[in-house]
């Protein structure tokens, strides 16, 4: 492809709907203490250990431990108010029910749809249930308006849910999820909210992601749909991978380096860039090996801890994406927590055997770029930020 045709599909993506972006801040929680995190690891290990596995084969990657992004969105008329991770590695909408299970205990801390109070509610009560790696989720679709970004996407079908699987369901300040991947993997064939706001004509299926990492920032960051914020990165450095399959946002990797030396992903391998996941996942034994040029401590759980002096000093590492390098220092990729007395400091880089992909690139990762999700182009764009 000519360089005039990339700049015109890069120029296109910027500027699509100028007029047309919708804004929906994030807010970011993260888990306070190194013993709440170890919990939340031994659960997702053991999961993996268990396999990941569902009737029809449709699996979220995403695992919602430690950092958790989310934003708020309206169900219903009037709207009902609740906070979601907007998760490019699942792509149905569910919140708990008011009909929730007595022994759920996510409903007893979270925001509750009540289908009664909303006037724009339809009745479907067909049953489904969503795997995770951390457990199943199970309830009932439903029907209403979606308010988001201030779009407001009529006949959205979502999920009540009556029983909701792990640890991070029950600890997370979040209330649902908003899957943002592509139809392919949506549950039942239920059109996202992507899908809909696309055929409604309220804006182009793209979106873009900056997610703050700066521990004592204000901002969570920004979500936008229709296109890209000009201000946040430097638009030089936009780099656009084509999506390898369209069912997560899936992309080819060549390599992986530990300061400068080929580490990982020798041969090539698949990644999918995924919102709704916190941290780096890989091979177990590509982890090992990037682990053991990192050194530290490594405890029973495969959790790696590092002296908090030596993060500064900590080898780069490296993923080379459609030839474009993308460069994490170790405070970019070193978890902090701190209590009264004392800090710990993690390595945010787990492994993991997953279906169908080698890699996840999680918040670890997304966090240090600006990230556009492109579903008019099938295509995932990395940029610098400013």
């Amino acid at each position: 492809m000519g360089t005039i045709t990339n700049c015109f599909l890069i120029l296109s993506v910027i500027f699509v709907g100028s007029n047309a972006l919708h804004r929906i801040p994030l807010k970011k929680y993260g888990t306070s203490s190194i013993q709440e995190f170890n919990k939340q690891v031994l659960n997702f290990r053991a999961a993996g250990r268990n396999g990941v596995s569902s009737k029809d084969g449709v699996v979220s990657l995403s695992n919602y431990m430690n950092a958790q992004y989310y934003g708020e969105i309206g169900l219903g008329t009037p709207e009902q108010k609740f906070r979601v991770i907007f998760d490019t590695g699942s792509a149905n909408v569910w919140v708990p029910s008011k009909k929730c299970s007595i022994f759920s205990l996510p409903c007893w801390t979270h925001r509750n749809y009540n289908s009664a109070a909303s006037t724009t509610y339809k009745p479907d009560g067909k049953e489904i249930d969503l795997s995770y790696v951390s457990g199943s989720l199970t309830g009932f679709l439903s029907e209403d308006t979606l308010t988001l970004g201030g779009l407001k996407v009529q006949k959205q079908t979502f999920i009540e849910a009556v029983n909701e699987p792990g640890l991070a369901f029950v600890a997370g300040k979040f209330d649902g999820i908003l899957g943002l991947a592509y139809p392919a993997i949506s549950k039942l064939n239920i059109p996202t909210p992507v899908q809909n706001m696309k055929d409604q004509k309220l804006s182009e299926p793209i979106f873009s992601f900056y997610l703050n990492r700066d521990a004592d920032g204000q901002s969570g960051g920004e979500l936008i749909f229709g296109g890209v914020d000009k201000e946040l990165f430097h638009e030089e450095t936009l780099n656009y991978v084509p999506v390898t399959k369209k069912a997560y946002w899936q992309i080819s990797m060549e390599k992986v380096e530990v300061n400068h030396q080929d580490t990982a992903c020798a041969n090539g391998c698949e990644a999918v860039a995924d919102t709704g996941t916190s941290l780096l996942i890989g091979p177990p034994e590509e982890v090992e090996k990037i682990i053991s040029q990192i050194g530290g401590t490594t405890s029973f759980l495969g959790i790696t801890s590092v002296d908090c002096d030596r993060v500064d000093s900590l080898p780069p590492i490296t993923f080379r994406i459609n030839g474009q390098d993308y460069t994490l220092e170790g405070k970019d990729y070193v978890l902090k927590f701190s209590s009264l007395f004392s800090s710990s400091c993690v390595i945010g880089i787990q492994g993991m055997k997953l279906p169908m992909i080698d890699w996840i690139l999680g918040d670890v990762f997304l966090g240090k770029f600006y990230t556009v999700f492109d579903g008019v182009n099938d295509r995932v764009g990395f940029a610098k930020l400013k």
